[in-house]
């Protein structure tokens, strides 16, 4: 991963999160193909985000997404808008295949999503670092 801090006008940042999106049903649907096609539509999408795909694989029935973000991002904004623009594009281009899943349904993800923040420390070892800052003297 891309240790780097990105720069703004007025704040320095590195905010990673590791998103897992899941299939409608938890369908087997997903080949090599569509994964491929997959992580070209998100790459893309996260470009327009000002963000950034660092890493990206799945299985059958789910993905799995690390991605770097700007803090001007509003994550359930941005997690809706990949699901939204994937289902769609994924749908155009594989509606031969989704169909013996889901029939004429238009739907490929489920309602949810999984979210976690990522870092290069623990919480515990935060706690420990804002602990042992000095205290001005009154």
């Amino acid at each position: 991963m891309n240790n780097s801090y990105s720069k703004e006008n007025r704040s320095v940042y590195l905010l990673t999160v590791h998103i897992v999106l899941v299939t409608k049903y938890r369908r087997k649907v997903i080949t090599n193909d569509l994964l491929s096609r997959l992580q070209r539509i998100f790459t893309d999408t996260c470009s327009k985000w000002d963000c950034r795909l660092v890493e990206f694989n799945g299985e059958t029935d789910h993905v799995h997404l690390l991605v770097e973000f700007n803090p001007k991002v509003q994550l359930s904004k941005f997690i809706a808008n990949l699901k939204t623009v994937s289902s769609r594009l994924i749908r155009k281009d594989y509606s031969e295949h989704l169909t013996k899943f889901y029939g004429q349904k238009s739907v490929f993800w489920t309602g949810s999503y999984f979210v976690a923040t990522c870092g290069g420390v623990t919480i515990e070892q935060l706690k420990q670092y804002v602990e042992k800052q000095q205290s001005p003297a009154l």
